[in-house]
């Protein structure tokens, strides 16, 4: 019995060598629509499923597959002879190949100003459904998504006279995934349309942008993926310039240091030091240089191997000096012909240019946490402050004091809980990240800090439940203060600064950071 294969394809890639490779083998060819014309266009004998099906299309296209004649076609069993004798008595041939992409609704989705009515029509029913039946019968079907692997199947057949049922099972199994991310594309689109948050049943879906080396560690095996539509601003957006592939430590820590990044209003120069996800130096200047220099010596020891975020221009200056020392990832978004001659210099360090590197705009409002057996999911901490700032010490915070305080205020929020930072004069003087209790936080913070930190200011990323941070940091020469408040014992810690002279804001929300 003569062999057919079903194709129809929105995406005609490579679709004419394919059915021309698999009519020279002795198949017939089974099309609709817009696939049958392209390849009848080509000189291909095809026979129209109206013919197959003794029905003819209707309803604008919409219904042309939906019929027993294809459907028992694929899904009958060849080693059931019950299902072969049905068939045989009801006139219907089996169909042994199918090759079919969806109707491209990520693509018209993604398009501007897209109506709801045109993201219903991209809708496909027949393509999956047809997927599905032969993906389910891959013992006796061979089915195909991915034009890619056209050349292999044509080959196998060519070789052994069908496709074996190992390649018959992989093919199968991207089948449920593709059409899986399918319906998870049109799920997630209907959901936000009609404003769901936190749906019932939570369905993700991502594409892969790249098997890395290997995890965390090199026992763990990683890979990247992306988020589906354009992410501007965001590292998979990034172009790399020079130097090896990004692994997976070098994705999260670049990831972060975006984060800090976006606080700042993208007119002020501003730099960024991340080292294991925590900021080990931020600095803001009137020149991306300033700003360079500022970030370097804030811990010229952790940035050592970090990465550096910037949002402005690398010139030929600012290059050298980050030449001075080893860095893992340098992300901007330009640089100068000299600053990329200059870093380029250096063998194994890679250099990112990300547009729209300013671009505050979140590209997701929840964030995900994994946990064994399960998943959290929350908005994105997207708010830096949500009330107005309220001093509740005599002493006032001066207009300098005040900048200082936001500064900090900013890059706290991005740093492990529990987390400290000293600044002054757009300049972290030190940080105290991740630690079990704040007064460790305090102390480490003062502790690894390399400056006089007379008249510095401190920010405190959740409030202090005892008073002992407010003197660690007023015995260090700190002047102001901003914090959450929120504990039963502010009272405490109020009246510890009002006694030791320094001024306390609070901005009645925290940023835990776990």
């Amino acid at each position: 019995m003569q062999r057919r294969a079903l194709i129809s394809v929105s995406n005609k890639n490579g679709i004419i060598e394919f059915a021309k490779g698999l009519v020279d083998l002795g198949y017939e060819i089974i099309s609709t629509g817009g696939t049958a014309s392209t390849l009848e266009q080509a000189g291909i004998a095809v026979t129209g499923v109206s013919d197959i099906t003794g029905f003819p299309e209707c309803l604008d296209g919409r219904v042309k597959t939906l019929h027993p004649n294809i459907h028992a076609g694929l899904l009958a069993r060849r080693d059931n002879s019950d299902h072969m004798k049905q068939i045989e008595d009801l006139g219907i041939k089996p169909i042994d190949l199918v090759a079919i992409n969806l109707y491209p609704f990520k693509e018209t989705i993604q398009k501007p100003g897209v109506s709801l009515e045109e993201a219903i029509e991209n809708i496909d029913i027949g393509g999956p459904t047809m997927l599905r039946a032969a993906a389910k019968n891959y013992q006796d079907v061979a089915v195909v998504v991915d034009p890619a692997d056209y050349g292999r199947i044509v080959e196998e057949i060519a070789k052994h006279g069908e496709v074996s049922v190992e390649t018959k099972f992989e093919l199968c199994a991207k089948v449920f995934m593709h059409t899986a991310h399918y319906d998870a594309l049109i799920t997630d689109y209907f959901g936000r349309k009609k404003g769901v948050h936190f749906p019932e049943y939570l369905t993700l879906t991502y594409e892969k942008v790249q098997d890395l080396r290997y995890g965390e560690n090199p026992h763990q095996r990683a890979a990247f993926y992306r988020e589906i539509g354009k992410r501007e601003g965001t590292l998979v957006e990034a172009r790399q310039l020079h130097g090896k592939e990004l692994s997976f430590n070098n994705i999260n820590d670049t990831n972060g240091a975006l984060e800090l990044l976006k606080e700042f209003e993208p007119s002020t120069p501003v730099v960024i030091g991340v080292k294991h996800t925590n900021p080990c130096g931020v600095g803001m200047g009137d020149t991306i240089f300033e700003a360079w220099q500022k970030a370097f010596q804030a811990d010229p020891v952790s940035i050592f191997g970090g990465i550096v975020a910037i949002n402005g221009q690398v010139d030929e200056e600012t290059a050298k000096g980050i030449n001075e020392i080893f860095v893992e990832i340098v992300v901007a978004p330009c640089y100068t012909d000299g600053a990329l001659e200059i870093l380029k210099g250096k063998k194994n360090i890679r250099i990112l240019k990300l547009d729209n590197i300013e671009n505050t705009k979140a590209s997701s409002v929840i964030d995900f946490k994994k946990v064994n057996g399960g998943l959290l999911v929350q908005d994105s901490n997207l708010l830096l402050l949500q009330d107005d700032l309220k001093v509740v010490t005599r002493e006032k915070p001066d207009a300098a004091a005040l900048q200082d305080l936001l500064f900090a205020w900013r890059v706290v929020k991005h740093i492990k809980s529990n987390g400290i930072v000293l600044a002054k004069d757009g300049q972290t003087l030190g940080i105290g990240p991740g630690q079990v209790n704040r007064i460790w936080a305090v102390e480490n913070a003062i502790k690894q800090s390399r400056f006089d930190l007379e008249g510095a200011v401190m920010a405190s990323d959740a409030f202090f439940p005892f008073p002992d941070c407010v003197e660690a940091a007023a015995r260090a020469g700190i002047k102001a203060i901003i914090q959450p408040g929120g504990s039963l014992k502010d009272g405490e810690s109020i009246e510890a600064a009002d006694r030791l002279g320094v001024a306390m804001v609070l901005t009645g929300m925290r940023h835990f950071k776990h």
